[in-house]
């Protein structure tokens, strides 16, 4: 760490974003209604400590639950019903059917859909389908398209979760409205899960009321501009959401903390950023599947794919028990960097993982490299301690999404080393002379991926076309990074070589939809446009030539991507 780093870190304070935090602990942050006036308590606080911001009026399509229900057996059993679920306010009846899901373990699989194999043993269509887990997207997708006519999610626990039932990004565009989801969902508690999945053991019917709130709304995006010394128009974008299931201290109050100190931080050390940084609180993020998000990657899209060299998301940082820094999303090429910087800023460690298709990474379709989303987290021998299932933030904290999710879910020592950690970040991404991404590790992750489809599509398929364009791809970064680390490399030209780098790799590696589109909020694999290399045997041989189709377009999209970027990197 460099002296002005040590300066600028040891400027940091809890005085303000604490006080934010015990302010936001007592106001609910759902309904815009609400969330507006959180965002003018944000806007107030910069003024307050002279940082300028400006809040964009954004109209967004949003989905607000009210209080739901299950009748079944002549009990009433209370329920939360996910945005974006169809409302059924009159109630839907029909007879109770149970189809286990496989409980998640991490963020990356809690949201998971039932399998193939269990949904064909079970005749859905018109009953009320009972599944483990949260009221997700892919799930109630699935159960929609199988013919249900409503979903119960069973929670893992006593407490019911809040969340969001569709797959669609943001608002829907006319492409996406089509799979806004069509039939009721709702969520209850393990206790009452068991007892209804005894009735739908003995054949019994229920009614699902899901009530819910929706429409267009006026949503306020309050954005701060630090402007850059040597190069303005260039930005490092840090950003996270400001609405909340009720309170929300831990998921997000500590995260809109830790934004309003870096923006205090380093608009009064504004004189040492050589770059620009611009952060927002987003709206919508729950009510409205990241809709705050998208409306900005929609609005500023330019501006963003010509000017935006990083994207650092934060949700969720400074909750007790929090200590460890692994599952830490990022794109791949980031993953030195991001760990330099946990390591500097506090000593730790960092474990990385394949950056979620979750959070408010609405930026993938641009194509812009990011890094953080959940930061610290309990390890997980404490969270075996305390039999704590699966939660999506909070540091791991059951709270997550609940009533529960209050002051004492932050941790002042932690959330002090968490603003550390994104301070640096925002601070150093801003002022490195050469951008402090490698994207030769992002080639051998591609590398890596395509040999596993290789082994897994065998005979059937070839992608040796793949292959030797990525090892070209891998030979140009090898010299570009040789010229890069013994300083023969122009700074522009390698800063702009790798920007335009992530708007060619990101997309194929996170997106099936074209640039500045958005994907459907489920999980994808790598590369996604080849994953089906990896089911090729579960076709019959009519549908194997359909699946083989489908590979060579993929093929076809990755290496000319793939030799553009080599292009890009040779400067031909």
């Amino acid at each position: 760490m460099n002296e002005t780093e040590k300066q600028v870190l040891e400027q940091i304070s809890l005085d303000h974003p604490w006080s934010l935090i015990e302010e936001f602990s007592t106001m609910v942050r759902e309904h815009p209604t609400d969330v507006n006036r959180a965002a003018d308590v944000i806007a107030s606080r910069l003024e307050g400590l002279s940082v300028p911001v400006e809040v964009h009026d954004a109209r967004l399509f949003l989905s607000l639950p009210k209080p739901s229900s299950v009748s079944a057996g002549g009990r009433e059993f209370r329920a939360k019903a996910p945005s974006m679920s169809a409302i059924a306010a009159a109630g839907v009846r029909g007879e109770l059917t149970y189809v286990p899901v496989r409980a998640g373990t991490s963020i990356d699989d809690i949201f998971d859909t039932v399998s193939d194999k269990d949904l064909a043993q079970k005749d859905v269509r018109g009953k009320i389908v009972l599944t483990d887990g949260f009221a997700g997207p892919a799930n109630v997708a699935q159960f929609e398209a199988a013919g249900a006519a409503a979903v119960i999610a069973i929670n893992a626990g006593v407490d019911i979760h809040w969340g969001t039932c569709t797959t669609v990004w943001g608002v829907p565009d006319l492409h996406d409205l089509p799979r806004k989801p069509k039939i009721p969902a709702v969520a209850v508690n393990r206790p009452d899960g068991e007892a209804l999945i005894e009735m739908a053991n003995r054949g019994e019917e229920g009614v699902v009321f899901a009530n819910l709130e929706e429409g267009w709304y006026d949503s306020k995006v309050p954005v701060v501009e630090i402007p850059g010394t040597e190069e303005p128009d260039k930005f490092v974008l840090l950003h996270g959401h400001y609405d909340s299931w009720d309170v929300g201290v831990g998921d997000n109050a500590t995260g809109d903390a830790t934004m309003l100190e870096v923006a205090r931080v380093l608009w009064n050390n504004r004189h040492l950023l050589r770059r620009s940084v611009r952060i927002a609180w987003w709206p919508g993020h729950s009510t409205g599947r990241y809709a705050g998000s998208t409306w900005f990657a929609d609005q500023f899209a330019i501006d963003l794919d010509e000017n935006c060299v990083a994207q650092i998301n934060c949700d969720s940082p400074g909750c007790r028990w929090a200590t460890e820094y692994k599952d830490v999303s990022l794109t791949a090429e980031t993953t030195t960097f991001a760990a330099g910087i946990i390591n500097d800023a506090v000593g730790q460690t960092m474990v990385a993982e394949r950056a979620a298709q979750a959070g408010d990474y609405s930026f993938n379709n641009i194509g812009i490299s990011g890094y953080f989303m959940l930061l610290s987290t309990m390890p997980d021998a404490l969270r075996a301690e305390k039999d704590y299932y699966a939660v999506g933030g909070c540091g791991g904290n059951i709270a997550w999404h609940t009533e529960n999710d209050t002051i004492e879910v932050a941790d002042k020592d932690i959330l002090l080393k968490d603003m550390r950690i994104y301070t640096l970040a925002v601070l150093r991404n801003a002022n490195v002379s050469i951008l402090p991404f490698d994207w030769r590790i992002t080639a051998e992750e591609f590398r890596e991926t395509l040999s596993l489809y290789q082994d897994a599509a065998g005979e059937n398929f070839s992608f040796e076309a793949a292959f030797e364009a990525t090892e070209d791809l891998q030979r140009a970064l090898d010299e570009f990074y040789a010229a890069v680390e013994t300083g023969q490399a122009d700074e522009a030209r390698a800063n702009h070589v790798i920007q335009r780098l992530a708007r060619l790799l990101i997309p194929i590696n996170f997106t099936r939809e074209p640039r500045f589109w958005h994907d459907p909020a489920v999980t994808l694999p790598k590369l996604p446009d080849l994953a089906t290399a990896t089911m090729l045997g579960e076709h019959d041989e009519e549908s194997l030539g359909f699946a083989k189709t489908h590979l060579t377009r993929g093929q076809n999209r990755y290496v000319a991507t793939v030799r553009e970027a080599t292009r890009l990197v040779r400067g031909e």
